[in-house]
């Protein structure tokens, strides 16, 4: 005789056609009123599974109770066992889930189950029977950190690190399995002694969180980071002087002189040429003797002075007097 089970109550706002239509559709060979009373339960266990496992689990009872061929109704069963710790119902309802639904997508579940009822061996042969290649990302993730538990239960941390280290690994891109995964790597690098490795790898994970906590859309999210370099007490010292303008030789004027542009000499070219014009001019009086310069300069002015009074006077030329 099986136990005497008590259902647990429902709140009224809990609705079946608040399960996800995957799980609902696994449910249409059921009468419509027991699949919406399975489906209920199902939702209950899994809203509280977090917050109230052993309550969780009682809702998944009572779905089981109901509705034993379910694949979905033995996954919950399963997963709820698991979080209150009896890992040897998980690893039954594991099987029988598998063994229905003909998915490996819980084998990461199943290894950690063996190790939980303190069998590591086995669950490295539970996780060495399947072909990860076949598993999508998530549950070669899943498995790999399972796997990496059992090699820590057995004392091998160096081949738990290296369980970890697959492709999914990444430091630069974020998907939803990476938080958990980066955490895991550390965790194993703490264990090595590598503190300072380790701690990298749980910041790279809380980076990985809190970016995974955008947009939900998004398939994966970069991250990017940036590392800043020491500046020494010469570039300091640059920097503090930017705003005096250092002295010039004369070599160096010259030589920045002569790297401008073509373009740039032919411009300046063009505005000296009137200026190059006008000092040609004065090259050739400068030639002379300066004394001659003079008395030119000279009789000039007299001779201005003489036509201002020659027009003052009317009809007639007014003599000088030597």
């Amino acid at each position: 005789m099986r136990p005497r089970h008590d259902d647990p109550f429902i709140p009224e706002s809990i609705e079946a056609r608040d399960l996800d239509k995957g799980a609902r559709a696994e449910l249409k060979t059921l009468s419509k009123e027991n699949a919406d009373w399975v489906a209920r339960h199902l939702v209950a266990a899994s809203e509280l599974l977090e917050d109230d496992p052993e309550l969780a689990h009682q809702h998944a009872l009572s779905a089981g109770r109901r509705a034993g061929r379910i694949a979905v109704v033995r996954e919950t069963l399963a997963i709820t066992a698991y979080a209150t710790g009896d890992f040897a119902l998980a690893l039954r309802e594991l099987r029988t889930y598998r063994r229905i639904s003909g998915s490996n997508d819980q084998l990461p579940l199943m290894v950690d189950s063996e190790r939980g009822v303190g069998r590591p061996d086995r669950a490295l042969e539970v996780g060495r029977a399947v072909d990860r290649s076949t598993l999508p990302a998530a549950v070669q993730v899943g498995l790999a950190i399972a796997m990496s538990g059992a090699r820590l239960d057995l004392g091998e941390p160096e081949i738990a690190l290296a369980e970890l280290e697959i492709p999914q690994l990444d430091p630069d891109r974020a998907f939803s399995y990476s938080p958990a995964l980066f955490s895991a790597y550390a965790e194993v690098l703490e264990e090595l002694g590598r503190a300072d490795e380790a701690a990298k790898w749980r910041a790279r994970a809380d980076r990985a969180e809190a970016a995974l906590g955008g947009p939900a859309e998004a398939e994966s999210i970069e991250i990017f980071e940036v590392e800043l370099e020491e500046v020494d007490d010469e570039a300091d010292s640059a920097e503090a002087d930017e705003s005096v303008e250092p002295e010039a030789s004369v070599e160096t004027v010259a030589a920045e002189a002569s790297d401008e542009p073509e373009a740039a000499d032919g411009a300046a070219q063009d505005e000296s040429s009137g200026a190059r014009e006008s000092s040609d001019e004065t090259d050739e009086v400068l030639d002379g003797d300066p004394g001659d310069v003079l008395e030119d300069d000279v009789r000039e002015v007299l001779a201005a002075l003489e036509a201002d009074e020659s027009e003052g006077t009317s009809g007639g030329t007014v003599p000088r007097e030597d």
